[in-house]
C-alpha cells in the first residue's frame, strides 16, 4: 500500500493566498497563449501581468493544455519522493488536461502509480478537492478511500458565475453563441451555471446587483440550511466580490468562506468582471 501520495492540480485549481496547503499541493501551469508567444500560468505569467497585456494589446488569449510529455516529467520527478500520485484536473469536458494526464500517466506505469481524477469542475472547486484530498491522506485514508469522497465531492459541487460581459465566453467557444446573442439582445446579465462539467447560461436577470443577489438565492435554494463551503471567486471584482462574502455569510449556513481571484487561465473564457459562487454540502 502506498505510504506517501502526492497531490497534483493543474493552475485553473483556485485557493487563498494563505491556504495552508499551498507550499504541498504540485501544480502544473495551463499555457496561455498570446498570438505565437506562450506563456504558463502562474510560471512565465502572472495575474497582473497576463490583465496588463490583455489590456494593452486589446486581445483575447488562447489557452491550451498541459501535454502528456509535461506530464511525464512531472510524475518522473515526484516518483523520487512518493509512492503514488493523485492528479486532479479541471472539467474534461472544456480541456483536454486531463486526457494529457491520462497519457501521461500511462506512460510511467512502471516507475509510479498514478490515479488522474476529472474533477468536471475547475477554480475553487477543485481547490476545495484539492484540500480534502489533503485533509484525509492526513488522516490516513487510503488513496482509494480519497477517490471516492473527491467523486462524492464531484456529485454535490455547485458552481454559479455572472460576467460583466459574454462575449469573451462566445469567442472561447465556452457557451453558446445563441446562448451570449440572446441575453445581449436582451440587455440582461446572464447567470452561467455549471451543470456535468460544462457551461450553460442559465437564469437571466435585469441587473448586475440581482444577479448577485440571485446567485446567493440559488445557492439557498439548493443547499438549504446544510453545513457547506462556500467560495467567493472573482477576477478583477473586489469590491463586488467582498460584498458576496458579506451576502453569503449573513444567508448561508457556512462552515468556511474562501475569497480567492479567479485563475487566468478560466478568466481567459469568461472576462474581467466576472464574480462568481463556488460550494458544496460538507
Amino acid at each position: 500500500m502506498p505510504t506517501k501520495v502526492a497531490v497534483v492540480a493543474d493552475s485553473t485549481c483556485d485557493t487563498p493566498r494563505d491556504w495552508p496547503g499551498r507550499s504541498r499541493l504540485h501544480l502544473i501551469p495551463i499555457h496561455i497563449r498570446f498570438g505565437r508567444q506562450s506563456f504558463r500560468e502562474g510560471v512565465d505569467i502572472d495575474e497582473a501581468g497576463f490583465y496588463a497585456r490583455v489590456e494593452s494589446e486589446g486581445v483575447i488569449p488562447q489557452t491550451s493544455q498541459p501535454s502528456p510529455g509535461e506530464f511525464e516529467e512531472l510524475y518522473t520527478r515526484l516518483s523520487k519522493d512518493y509512492d503514488a500520485i493523485i492528479s486532479m484536473h479541471v472539467t474534461g469536458k472544456l480541456s483536454g488536461t486531463y486526457q494529457s494526464a491520462v497519457l501521461g500517466a500511462e506512460s510511467v506505469r512502471n516507475i509510479i502509480p498514478v490515479y488522474p481524477f476529472d474533477s468536471a469542475c475547475g477554480s475553487a472547486g477543485l481547490g476545495f478537492m484539492a484540500d480534502e484530498a489533503l485533509a484525509w491522506l492526513d488522516a490516513g485514508h487510503t488513496v482509494e478511500q480519497v477517490l471516492a469522497r473527491l467523486a462524492a465531492i464531484r456529485e454535490r459541487m455547485n458552481i454559479l458565475l455572472t460576467p460583466a460581459t459574454l462575449k469573451y465566453a462566445q469567442m472561447s467557444g465556452r457557451i453558446s453563441a445563441l446562448g451570449a446573442a440572446m441575453a445581449s439582445l436582451l440587455q440582461v446579465k446572464p447567470i452561467v451555471m455549471l451543470h456535468e462539467g460544462e457551461l450553460h447560461v442559465g437564469e437571466r436577470v435585469r441587473t448586475r446587483a440581482r444577479a448577485l443577489e440571485r446567485m446567493v438565492g440559488i445557492l439557498r435554494e439548493r443547499l438549504g440550511d446544510a453545513a457547506a463551503r462556500v467560495a467567493v471567486v472573482h477576477a478583477q471584482a473586489p469590491a463586488e466580490a467582498a460584498e458576496l462574502v458579506a451576502k453569503v455569510r449573513q444567508t448561508l449556513n457556512c462552515t468556511e468562506v474562501w475569497l480567492t481571484s479567479l485563475a487566468t487561465s478560466v478568466a481567459v473564457h469568461l472576462g474581467p468582471g466576472t464574480v462568481g459562487l463556488v460550494a458544496y454540502p460538507r
